[in-house]
């Protein structure tokens, strides 16, 4: 039985304590301030690229990133918290209020450092939790523990902090998947469903790069009695292809997130061969969606977590949908209602305890 208690229904849970839903302003709604993915290295095999996969980030280099970002050890790992202070100060110099970290356990998590960041910088920091995709789960520990037990741990996280930290989180996610999905990740989703139902807390969900994953993934929350209407389904962009596959998650009650306003290319080979949009193509879908009454059920985000983003190696850096994606609405009509839902009233609601 759902017990959010100690005062957050109704609240948001940020690393320095419970805020109100209206005190959340702009919200970027999937980031990460400090990560390490390096769990999704690839060493090529030829000489050359291998030199560049094992030096620093430089501008000798960020050509070669923005196409091959996996391929790069430096570029999977943001560590440095002054630089992720000095990087998140475009947004809120822009207006920005609230960042919504999705750091969880397997991609480095520092609460401390995170606290630390939300002082210096005055932004509202959500922390995240739970597990990540199989490859960069510890395999052996988590065959180990039962879905009650990561449940359990979770919700201690959400209730009295992580470790002696006394630093809370307040958000069940990004509960990585694969495809096809592992027996450990259903395992974790299944969990996170579990902590949900018992906490009211907001639930993201990273699906396997599949058109059909996310109907899987909504099936396995439905089977543990998930709130949908509290769960967001991440990267639609990359995953949901087919408009009718949209139309579908959103028809379920599911958030979701256009979350990587910024990133326009394609993946490298060894994640998909599927091409991710531009953000022209992010808002035509976002357009269509409200246009089909699903306004109220999207948020957006740029999802950084390579350090070719960052605006010191010539990217687009966390303030890029204020800067750039916002006017690019307004030229293209989106109504203003609809802007003010995608920056402050979607976040606002959806990251509130139930």
């Amino acid at each position: 039985m759902k017990d959010s208690g100690s005062g957050r229904r109704g609240m948001v849970q940020t690393v320095l304590g419970l805020i109100a839903p209206e005190d959340v302003g702009v919200t970027l709604s999937h980031e990460h301030c400090l990560i390490d993915i390096t769990s999704v290295l690839t060493i090529p095999r030829e000489a050359t690229k291998k030199k560049i996969a094992l030096e620093p980030v430089s501008p000798a280099n960020v050509y070669y990133l923005r196409f091959h970002p996996t391929e790069n050890r430096d570029n999977l790992m943001l560590l440095d918290d002054e630089t992720a202070i000095q990087e998140l100060a475009r947004f809120t110099r822009l207006g920005g209020r609230t960042v919504i970290d999705q750091t969880n356990v397997d991609l480095g998590r520092d609460p401390v450092a995170l606290a630390g960041i939300s002082r210096a910088t005055g932004l509202n920091i959500v922390m995240g939790s739970g597990y990540y995709v199989g490859a960069a789960q510890d395999q052996v520990a988590m065959e180990r523990r039962s879905e009650e037990d990561i449940a359990e741990e979770i919700v201690a996280e959400i209730e009295h902090g992580v470790g002696d930290t006394g630093i809370k989180v307040g958000l069940i996610g990004e509960i990585g998947c694969s495809w096809p999905l592992e027996e450990a990740e259903r395992k974790c989703v299944r969990a996170a469903g579990l902590a949900q139902r018992q906490t009211g807390a907001p639930l993201s969900i990273h699906p396997g790069r599949n058109e059909r994953a996310p109907a899987e993934l909504i099936k396995i929350l439905k089977e543990v009695g998930a709130d949908l209407e509290h769960t967001v389904m991440c990267h639609v962009g990359r995953t949901l292809l087919e408009p009718d596959s949209r139309y579908e998650v959103a028809e379920a009650g599911c958030r979701l997130a256009y979350d990587l306003f910024g990133n326009e290319g394609y993946y490298p080979e060894v994640l998909s061969t599927t091409d991710v949009l531009n953000d022209t193509q992010r808002i035509a879908q976002i357009k269509d969606l409200a246009g089909r009454g699903f306004g109220e059920q999207i948020l957006i985000s740029h999802d950084i977590c390579y350090k070719c983003r960052y605006i010191r190696h010539g990217g687009h850096g966390y303030g890029h949908i204020l800067e750039n994606a916002v006017p690019a609405m307004r030229r293209r009509e989106v109504d203003e209602d609809l802007i003010n839902a995608l920056l402050t009233g979607n976040p606002g609601r959806f990251f509130a305890f139930w």
